[in-house]
């Protein structure tokens, strides 16, 4: 295992990042303690150190598993969760990004952790409802009581998390150091903002369904069963067209596809850390194999063209023939060849 920094930050944390949302069997899949130990312990012995939860995985039993996995020498653990997400129902001030549930869940999560600090606190989804300086005040307060050591953001826009990491640095607020979203070659739709954006920002990023729910590994292409739905996109004509290119290069480099799947997300030319969960021990073995080669090029530009996606307005606007030759005058191609 080698280590990166969390974006524009010192932290050092593993190359990749164990996903906890498996521990507990509550919402009728998952492993049970034992299990979860087995694939925390694999992760640990591989080198890692990086862990995501949040606060409402498995009802709170993702954090308890944890809390006690990480007990013996938890300041060598980097543990991020998150809130946002309701833990109680019928109450409308127990979810959401507002300064009140912010507290509460964290004082929460603190509790199931059985810890004293939270190393990094995701924002789990832009609720659209709380101010963006409110959210930013509340992360800074609790970074300045010690509660939490940094902050990331998941599952939001582009220019939200422009904006906030903007008002941040103006205030001197902490800022955004990680972002998280779903990225594989079956959702490269982040190709279009945020990627760029997180790579300008010096954010982190830790992608989430590398293996597309399981449908990259081919399962079922074998007519295997597994909790995708039929009518999931995952699941379409075209997702299958990639699947089978995913298991077709794994067959020819000798490795699985599912660690082709996750190889492919940690191609890009900035930090990239994919989150990687595991029902089974094995699971989560196999997915750490992935560390073990490269993908050559030509098995990227491979899964590259069979995952292909239109960037859309203003993207493919920008670099058509006509707008570079208006805007540069027949000289955008030397200009970019100078910069090259």
């Amino acid at each position: 295992m080698r280590y990166q920094l969390l974006g524009r930050s010192g932290l050092r944390v593993s190359e990749i990042c164990l996903g906890t949302m498996t521990f507990g069997k509550e919402w009728g899949w998952g492993a049970d303690k034992h299990e979860s130990f087995k694939i925390f312990d694999a992760y640990a012995h591989a080198g890692g150190n990086f862990i995501d939860t949040a606060n409402r995985y498995t009802e709170g039993s993702s954090e308890k598993y944890l809390g006690e996995f990480i007990e013996a020498d938890r300041d060598h653990w980097v543990v991020g969760t998150k809130f946002t997400l309701k833990d109680r129902n019928g109450d409308l001030n127990f979810a959401g990004n507002h300064r009140k549930n912010m507290f509460r869940s964290v004082t929460n999560s603190l509790k199931r952790l059985n810890t004293d600090y939270i190393d990094l606190l995701w924002v789990h989804l832009w609720d659209n409802t709380t101010r963006v300086d409110e959210v930013l005040r509340g992360l800074d307060d609790l970074i300045s009581r010690g509660m939490v050591h940094y902050i990331g953001i998941s599952d939001t826009p582009a220019w939200i998390v422009s904006q906030s990491n903007a008002i941040a640095d103006l205030r001197g607020w902490n800022a955004f150091t990680a972002i998280q979203f779903e990225y594989s070659l079956l959702q490269r739709t982040p190709e279009r903002d945020l990627l760029p954006m997180s790579k300008a920002l010096d954010l982190a990023v830790t992608p989430w369904g590398a293996i597309g729910g399981g449908a990259l590994t081919g399962k079922y292409l074998r007519g295997e069963k597994g909790r995708v739905p039929d009518d999931s996109t995952r699941r379409n004509e075209k997702s299958g067209k990639i699947a089978q290119t995913v298991v077709d290069i794994a067959d020819e480099m000798g490795v699985t596809p599912a660690q082709v799947a996750i190889n492919w997300t940690r191609h890009r030319n900035q930090v990239m850390i994919p989150i990687i969960g595991a029902s089974r021990s094995t699971q989560i073995q196999d997915s750490l194999g992935c560390l073990d080669f490269t993908l050559p090029e030509e098995m990227i530009n491979r899964l590259n063209l069979a995952s292909a996606i239109e960037l859309g307005f203003p993207h493919e606007f920008l670099k058509s023939d006509g707008v570079k030759e208006e805007a540069f005058g027949g000289m955008f191609e030397k200009l970019i060849n100078h910069r090259l």
